[in-house]
């Protein structure tokens, strides 16, 4: 009978579920007690820093203690109707689900300004909703205001709290800039309702939580998250290698986190590869063709100016290109243009500003695979 053959314990790209989370013990904690206790978050993270992995483990935590939880992702939502589609699933299945039989979960639906098509999936009996794309706009604002006020009012009925977890807010902006006006209304009126806001483009969060004139100022606590710090990874990479069966040299695992930064997608990635290849030039190597579809595509899409201000700072990286013997050095175009590429590239998270002129590359591997293949 052959041995069971050990499963590589690290994981990217999905959610990291279950033992594949690690090490957001705080973060966890203040959430939970934040919801808990009815305060609106807002959280801002650059991408695949594992903030869609952490509110699943704060949803978990917060439906052991009989809280209802509703999601929605805005990325998948680019249309009032669709977003309406969501909210109504939502509230069907994460709510009304747990309170009511499946005919009396229906009816919730019953007063809705619009009335949505309802079809029931009969390999697995799920249930979706989809409203007319086509009706007029009034009576869509009037669906989605009715759907987000029927969040706090099951909730005051059946004396629940309910959390209401909005992934990648910012795209609100791009559904229709009047939603978030709508939103501000119905939430502020929602005592029984915690909202906790999520969202990549920090930029814009920022404009919408801290502007004074958008509806959402100052109206939620802001929560960054950082870096899984070393100390905190380590025992985490050692011991599921140990784990496993495979031994990782303490000295291989410092390195690699020096590589990653702490960064919680990329630190997973090169963990995986380094289990699968068992050296760490070989495991990087491996993690750069993994990655080399994202960056060619990443690569392509921007100026001519952004590419000499990150070739500049692969080379030379944390830099500052503003100054004059830095671009000097590297053959950069005039000043103007520079602060002109820096601003796009901070926008889209691939560059950060970590004081006063100095900016570093922030996507993991960028910096590797610009050496490799761009140089």
């Amino acid at each position: 009978m052959k041995a069971k053959q050990a499963i590589n314990p690290f994981r990217f790209g999905p959610l990291a579920l279950d033992d594949a989370f690690t090490d957001r013990e705080t973060e966890v904690a203040s959430l939970v007690a934040d919801a808990r206790n009815g305060q609106d978050v807002v959280v801002f993270a650059p991408r695949r820093y594992g903030k869609s992995s952490l509110v699943w483990r704060v949803a978990q935590e917060l439906i052991k203690q009989e809280i209802l939880v509703a999601q929605v992702d805005l990325m998948r939502t680019p249309t009032k109707d669709q977003l309406a589609s969501k909210l109504a699933r939502t509230i069907h299945e994460d709510l009304a689900s747990r309170l009511w039989n499946a005919k009396e979960r229906l009816k919730v639906f019953a007063g809705l300004r619009l009335k949505p098509t309802i079809t029931v999936d009969p390999n697995d009996g799920a249930v979706s909703f989809s409203f007319d794309a086509r009706a007029a706009a009034e009576d869509i604002d009037a669906t989605l205001e009715e759907l987000l006020t029927m969040l706090g009012r099951i909730g005051a009925d059946r004396d629940r709290r309910v959390v209401l977890v909005l992934d990648e807010f910012q795209e609100v902006m791009d559904i229709d800039p009047s939603l978030i006006k709508l939103m501000r209304s119905v939430f502020q009126e929602q005592p029984d309702v915690a909202h906790i806001y999520l969202g990549s483009k920090r930029h814009m969060m920022r404009r919408i939580f801290s502007d004074e004139n958008e509806p959402f100022w100052r109206s939620a606590k802001q929560t960054e998250l950082d870096v899984i710090p070393p100390d905190l990874f380590t025992p985490y990479a050692l011991s599921k290698f140990a784990e496993t069966g495979k031994e990782l040299d303490p000295a291989t695992c410092e390195k690699a986190l020096e590589l990653t930064g702490g960064h919680p997608y990329a630190t997973q990635e090169l963990l995986y590869f380094l289990w699968e290849e068992e050296t760490l030039d070989r495991a990087l190597e491996a993690t750069l063709r993994s990655e080399h579809s994202h960056f060619s595509l990443l690569w392509d899409g921007i100026s001519g100016g952004q590419k000499r201000v990150l070739q500049a700072l692969a080379e030379e990286g944390p830099g500052r290109p503003l100054s004059s013997d830095y671009q000097r050095r590297h053959s950069l175009p005039p000043t103007p243009t520079v602060q002109t590429a820096l601003g796009a590239l901070e926008r889209t998270e691939l560059v950060r500003r970590i004081g006063r002129g100095e900016y570093r590359i922030a996507e993991p591997f960028l910096t590797e695979w610009i050496q490799r293949y761009e140089s």
